[in-house]
Order: structure tokens, then C-alpha cells, then sequence
């Protein structure tokens, strides 16, 4: 008979112990999608003016450090805006030192979280999440584009409040007094003063475990609501100044086990988004071990504060007007210590940025292989948990610009074999060979790249700038093999010891002279919006080669009679190939046009 009871008791246990974990999973789920969401959301609605915002309002450190609050305050992430910033040092839109104040200021940023979960006590969730989320459906189902997005935006923000009161409600309450919670009350106090006994070393291992936590569901906002709502709870003991050490001590944890996700995002990336990676985590490890060193004195300092403040807002109260747990006041505690530790942090270190920046470069050494620092390897970055979503096209931008300086510069290329016929100049033609092969390779590796964000929910406008930039790569690509043509046809000139005579040779440079302007006018206004002037201006060069190619190829055909056929042969194909570059040229303008249409 023994057996079966403890059978029974067992599985009295374990079940509701496994519902418990799987009911805590789902409301963090809940809450991770609905960050996911509210994110996506935002940066439809906001991307061009947040792409915008961090590649031009960082000229200096302060201004870095309030774009990097202000996009992760919009964004709920700062793992989505740390990415960001290693997409954009990658891509070459922001620099180092650039990038650790958005950094700084990304942490800060995600403090605004904490707050949130602090005051989900104050009033009833459910009475205000299922609202927003009814507002945000029909917007985001009949709407259009900016208003799909806000509507996406709402929709995201009811599913974090949901998923946060679903937490709150899932973690069992420990202070609830319930008798069969008794024993599971001693254990874990039994646990807790376990761990208080290694004095300050158990601040490093409440550390660790928020580290742990942190890299384990890949969010810090989500581990920031485990720790509250683990705190309010009880189960870091029934002592609200206790629970407090605690949860801070978790908390300092977090902020670096935050920095995992930017350092893995960096991985296969350029030598400077590795720095940018390795400064996020610099700057929140420093931060760190201070705050450990003074914590003995920054805990009742911050528990002081708390004090100040009237009990009305400290304490979640029941309708009777009776404090219905005083571990809520921990929740305050702790959003009050992520600000102001994360304040201080900046507040300190912002005047060592390009010291930090001189560390992270001496750690992360430009490997040997590198010769063109200012080359950016494409690659996309999001993160399962942290999709940029529109804002990787950013690095397809640069990508494509990297790619039109490659055809401004093939072109010279092709003037200076043009003008040296006298000359040995098989080197410089074989380092127009390697131009034309990595333009190449660039269309291939962007067309992929291009296509992977197509594949994301991106939104009519940002389709069709895909499709746009799509075909700017491959006219680019056609336009340099164009180029790398008229190379060889020099090339074989020289070989064959043809000379072209001096008219001729002016009528060449002429030609070539419109070319090279109609290249450098493309790639000056490339991904730009096209004014009708501008418009204008592109059709007359296009006219001006086409005049030029039926000019020049007629009086070619009339030298052919008592000339040489074969050097005859040999202008038309130049002159038809300047024409078929200026061709894809104005294709290139077209599709720069349409994109902002």
C-alpha cells in the first residue's frame, strides 16, 4: 500500500509543479512575442527616421548617448538597438567611437522596462491590454502602411502587458501564507541565507545567475521581468530590503549577460562592429565591477531614496486601501537602482570613450589579410528575438554605394589605360580584372542579401525600394563589365599595334569624357530622390552619347573605304560600348527615381 500513496503524492507535486513551469514559460513567451511585435512595429512606422537619426544626429558623444536612449525607449530592446549599431558599423554608417555613446545610451534606454514591470501592480493590466490590442487590430488590418504599423505597434505593446500580467500571476507567491506553501517557504529562505552566508561573494554569484538568466532567454527586459516578479513573490525571502540586494545583484548580472547578444551578432563581421560588439561589453563590465565594489554603500543609499518617496506610489495597495504586500516595494527599488547605476555608468565613462575605443582596437587587431578597411563585409544581422526588420537595408545601401565607387573608379581605370598606349600597362589592367571580378561577387552577395529582407514582413514601400535596389545591382554590375570591356578592346589595340589617329583620338576622349560624367553624376545621386531637374540633366548626357554614337560610328564607316576595317571595327565597338555603359547608367538613375516614387 505504501506505493501507491507515495505514487500519488508524487505526482500531487511534480504535475502542478510542471504546469507552474510551463504556465511561467508561456506568459514569458507571451511577453517576448509582444516585444518582438511592438518592435517591428515601431521600426515600420519610424525606420527612415531612426536609420536617419543614428547615422546623423551622433556628431559627438552627448548626442550619441540621447539617440541611443531615444531609439531603445521606442524599441523596449536595447539588444535590438545594439545589433543595430553593429549593422551600422559594419555597413560603415557609424564609426566606433560613434557607436559606443548610442551604446551608453541604448543601456539607459532600457531601463524604461523596469518601470513598466514595477507598475503593472498599480492598476489592472487586463483592463487596459486587451484594449489596446482591440485599437491596434482593425488599424493594423485595413490600414495602410503607417497605419498598419501603428497598429502592428499596439497590438506588440497590449501582448507585452499581457504577457507581464500573465508573469506576475504564473510565479507562485511564496508571502501568500497558503499551508502547503509553508515548507516550500523554508526551503528557499533555508537557500537564500545559504548563499547570504558567503558575505560580499554572494553578490558575485547572484551576478552570475542573472548572467546566466540573461543569456539563457537572450533578453534582459524579459530576465528584468523574471527578477521583479520573482522578487514581489518571495522567493528572494520574505525581507523586502533582502530581496532588494538580491534582485540588484541579478540585475548587474543582466547587464552584461545583455552584451551576448551584440557580441554574437558580430560574429563574421567587419574588424569595427567587432569593437563596437566588445565595447558594449566593456563598458557594461566596467560599469559592473564598481557597482559590485561600492554596492555595500549603494543599496541603502538607493533603499534610502525609496523611503522618500510617498508610500502611494511605492506600495501596490488592495481596493480596501490596506498594503497588500510589501515586497511590491522592491519592484520601485530595483527600477530606481537600473536607472540611476546605468546614469551613473554614462555619466562617468563618457568622458573615456576614446579611451575605451583605443582598448577595444588594441583587443580586436585588424588581421593581415585586411587591405580595404573601408570595404564592408555584407551580412545580415538579426537575431531570432531581435529582427531589425527595414533597417537592415541599410547595409545593402552601403553595400550598393561601395559598389558604384568600384564602377566610378573602374571607369578612370579605363581613361588612364586609354591615354598611356605607349605604356606597359598589364598591371593596371589586371587590377581592373580584380574591380570587375568583386563587383561581381558584391551583386551576387547583395541580390542575396536583398532578397532575405524581401522574405520579412517589410511593407509595400520597402518592397519596392528592394525591387529598386535590386536592379541598381545588377545595372552596376552590367555597367562595370561594359567598362572592363572597353579595357580589353584597348588592350587588344595596343597588341595588334593599331594606331589611332589624332582626331579620332579626340572623338574617343570626347565620348569618354560625357561617360565618365554621366558615372560620377549616378553615383552622386545614387539611392537619392531624382528632381526633375535632375531628371533633366541625366536625359541630356544619355542624348548627348547617343548623338556621339551614331556621329562617330558614321564617320567610321566612311574612313573604312580606303582605311583600315579592322581599327575601324575596333572604334564602333568602343563607341557601342560607351553607349551600352551610359545605357545602364540611366537605368541605375531610373530605378534611384523610382524608389522614392
Amino acid at each position: 500500500m505504501l506505493t501507491p500513496i507515495l505514487a500519488t503524492e508524487s505526482s500531487s507535486i511534480v504535475w502542478p509543479t510542471i504546469v507552474t513551469i510551463l504556465t511561467i514559460l508561456g506568459s514569458l513567451g507571451i511577453f517576448l512575442y509582444g516585444m518582438k511585435v511592438m518592435s517591428e512595429g515601431i521600426q515600420k512606422a519610424a525606420g527612415g527616421g531612426m536609420r536617419k537619426a543614428l547615422a546623423t544626429l551622433t556628431h559627438n558623444r552627448v548626442s550619441s548617448v540621447f539617440t541611443g536612449f531615444f531609439t531603445t525607449s521606442l524599441v523596449q530592446s536595447s539588444s535590438a538597438t545594439t545589433v543595430l549599431v553593429v549593422s551600422f558599423v559594419n555597413a560603415g554608417l557609424l564609426t566606433l567611437v560613434e557607436s559606443i555613446g548610442v551604446i551608453m545610451g541604448a543601456n539607459l534606454g532600457t531601463t524604461i522596462t523596469a518601470w513598466l514591470v514595477a507598475w503593472i501592480g498599480k492598476f489592472s493590466i487586463a483592463k487596459i491590454a486587451l484594449p489596446i490590442i482591440g485599437i491596434g487590430l482593425p488599424m493594423f488590418f485595413i490600414g495602410k502602411e503607417k497605419w498598419k504599423a501603428s497598429g502592428e505597434t499596439l497590438i506588440g505593446f497590449g501582448l507585452l502587458f499581457t504577457g507581464l500580467s500573465f508573469l506576475k500571476k504564473a510565479v507562485p507567491d511564496l508571502k501568500s501564507g497558503v499551508a502547503e506553501n509553508v515548507a516550500l517557504q523554508e526551503n528557499v529562505q533555508s537557500i537564500i541565507d545559504f548563499l547570504n552566508s558567503f558575505g560580499p561573494g554572494s553578490t558575485i554569484l547572484f551576478l552570475l545567475a542573472g548572467i546566466l538568466l540573461t543569456v539563457i532567454v537572450q533578453s534582459s527586459s524579459a530576465a528584468m521581468a523574471i527578477t521583479i516578479t520573482c522578487a514581489w513573490n518571495g522567493w528572494f525571502g520574505s525581507d523586502p530590503e533582502q530581496a532588494f540586494y538580491i534582485s540588484a545583484a541579478v540585475v548587474l548580472g543582466e547587464n552584461i549577460g545583455t552584451t551576448v547578444t551584440a557580441w554574437l551578432a558580430s560574429i563574421g563581421t567587419s574588424v569595427n562592429a567587432k569593437r563596437a560588439a566588445r565595447a558594449h561589453f566593456l563598458f557594461n563590465v566596467i560599469g559592473t565591477i564598481w557597482a559590485v565594489a561600492f554596492f555595500w554603500a549603494i543599496i541603502p543609499f538607493i533603499w534610502g531614496l525609496v523611503d522618500l518617496f510617498p508610500k502611494e506610489i511605492v506600495e501596490i495597495k488592495t481596493k480596501k486601501g490596506d498594503v497588500a504586500n510589501p515586497l511590491t516595494i522592491v519592484a520601485f527599488a530595483v527600477a530606481l537602482f537600473h536607472t540611476l547605476f546605468n546614469l551613473a555608468n554614462i555619466l562617468l565613462l563618457i568622458w573615456f570613450v576614446p579611451k575605451i575605443a583605443d582598448i577595444v582596437q588594441r583587443w580586436v587587431k585588424d588581421p593581415s589579410t585586411v587591405t580595404d578597411e573601408n570595404k564592408p563585409s555584407l551580412r545580415y544581422i538579426s537575431q531570432n528575438l531581435v529582427d531589425l526588420g527595414e533597417l537592415n537595408i541599410a547595409e545593402a545601401e552601403s553595400a550598393i554605394q561601395n559598389m558604384s565607387t568600384q564602377c566610378v573608379k573602374m571607369f578612370e581605370g579605363f581613361i588612364d589605360v586609354f591615354e598611356h598606349p605607349s605604356e606597359d600597362m598589364s598591371s593596371q589592367v589586371k587590377a581592373l580584372k580584380e574591380i570587375e571580378d568583386d563587383t561581381d561577387f558584391m551583386m551576387q552577395e547583395i541580390t542575396e542579401y536583398l532578397v532575405r529582407c524581401s522574405s520579412k514582413d517589410i511593407g509595400t514601400q520597402n518592397a519596392a525600394r528592394i525591387a529598386g535596389m535590386l536592379r541598381i545591382t545588377q545595372e552596376l554590375e552590367e555597367c562595370v563589365d561594359c567598362i572592363y570591356r572597353l579595357v580589353k578592346l584597348n588592350e587588344r589595340r595596343y597588341k595588334k599595334g593599331r594606331t589611332i589617329a589624332a582626331d579620332q583620338v579626340e572623338e574617343l576622349r570626347e565620348y569618354a569624357g560625357n561617360t565618365s560624367r554621366f558615372i560620377k553624376f549616378a553615383d552622386q545621386h545614387l539611392l537619392q530622390p531624382i528632381t526633375p531637374a535632375l531628371e533633366s540633366e541625366a536625359r541630356e548626357m544619355l542624348a548627348n552619347a547617343k548623338t556621339m554614337r551614331k556621329t562617330f560610328n558614321k564617320t567610321a564607316m566612311k574612313r573604312m573605304a580606303g582605311g583600315d576595317v579592322q581599327l575601324e571595327m575596333l572604334n564602333i565597338d568602343l563607341n557601342n560600348h560607351f553607349q551600352a555603359a551610359s545605357n545602364h547608367v540611366m537605368h541605375v538613375i531610373q530605378a534611384s527615381q523610382g524608389i522614392h516614387d
